[in-house]
């Protein structure tokens, strides 16, 4: 059985997710304490119990102490992730994009292909925005040979969540691992700006206004659609841009709205860390740089990327596929390159 101390490094819920979903993969049973221990809230909330049961969904098995507010739990997978159609609500504003990240590697490994579709907050502080995944995050998954495609159904901020988002994903073989070291001349912008019911006070507009007028020096063309919805349950926004270098460099960077945050503030966010991303010379962003450790782990070779910064999710899940999967795996702090020696899953 894999024992691991949930309060290692970070002591977050990305050793939650991360440490579940490769027990999955690779058939180990699971006891992980000590869940969330650094947080002001410790153990699970209701988005780690979601993401905890889709992966016994996937896997089967047998899952203990799955409850909201524990700080221990217990996993002991089937079978090898199936595929198929699944359907999750979280019931809260919590992560969906998070939810999906967690299942997207026993899905790529899955006995056929697979639709996840989860209900919860898609817009949000402190996790993934559906456009990172869709356009930074995914983008290189396929060059390593995944082909998974997200859409956002129906938009959902904090505190009301209720929105939903789909992610079909078609099974491989196998992954091969990502080279990515020198980032190359920047050569175009792009990004969203999206507004639910908030059509009159043209905040879809202002965010994308802001955006482009913070990188007009970045000397490439700046290209911000607007997105005016009116599905969602609640009034809210969001902003997201990426970054794409002649090299295959591509980062990203977002900002959810907020009460008090005006839409001139989250252009100006947004623009100020792709900025300072791409001034480090990385060619990954400082989320993508951290999501990426889990697939070059599952890859066939050795991945190489550059990266703006060691972050603490960085490390944490550095140090997680090294106790899991017991790999070659560094950060050459001079050069701010991730290396890591995966093998697949068998």
């Amino acid at each position: 059985m894999l024992v691991i101390d949930g309060s290692t490094l970070s002591g977050s819920g990305t050793i939650v997710r991360l440490a579940v979903s490769l027990a999955g993969l690779y058939g180990q049973s699971l006891r992980l304490y000590n869940i969330r221990a650094r947080r002001k809230k410790p153990g699970l909330r209701a988005q780690h119990v979601a993401a905890l049961n889709a992966c016994r969904d996937l896997c089967g098995g047998e899952l203990g102490g799955a409850a909201v507010g524990s700080r221990e739990i217990t996993f002991s997978p089937a079978h090898p992730p199936r595929g198929g159609t699944f359907v999750w609500d979280i019931g809260t504003a919590g992560s969906a994009v998070l939810l999906l990240l967690t299942v997207l590697p026993l899905a790529l490994f899955a006995s056929g292909p697979t639709v996840l579709r989860v209900t919860g907050g898609v817009f949000q502080d402190f996790a993934p925005s559906p456009y990172h995944t869709a356009h930074v995050l995914l983008p290189l998954l396929r060059r390593m040979g995944a082909r998974a495609e997200l859409t956002v159904l129906r938009p959902g901020y904090v505190p009301g969540g209720k929105g939903t988002v789909e992610l079909r994903v078609w099974p491989v073989a196998d992954l091969a691992p990502l080279v990515l070291v020198e980032q190359g001349q920047l050569q175009r912008i792009t990004g969203v700006a999206l507004a639910s019911h908030l059509e009159e006070r043209r905040v879809a507009s202002r965010m994308a206004q802001s955006l482009a007028r913070c990188l007009r020096g970045a000397g490439v063309p700046v290209c911000v659609a607007e997105n005016e919805d009116k599905t969602a349950a609640h009034p809210g926004a969001a902003l997201a841009a990426w970054a794409e270098t002649d090299k295959g460099a591509l980062l990203g960077a977002d900002r959810a709205g907020s009460p008090g945050r005006s839409s001139e503030a989250i252009g100006r966010y947004v623009a100020a860390l792709l900025r300072e991303d791409l001034a480090s010379g990385a060619t990954t962003d400082r989320f993508a740089a951290d999501q990426l450790v889990v697939y070059a782990a599952l890859a066939s070779g050795t991945t190489k990327y550059r990266v703006p910064r060691l972050t603490e999710h960085l490390e944490t899940n550095i140090w997680l596929v090294r106790q899991i999967l017991n790999l070659e795996a560094s950060f050459a702090t001079g050069e701010k390159i991730v290396c890591i020696t995966g093998r697949a899953p068998v």
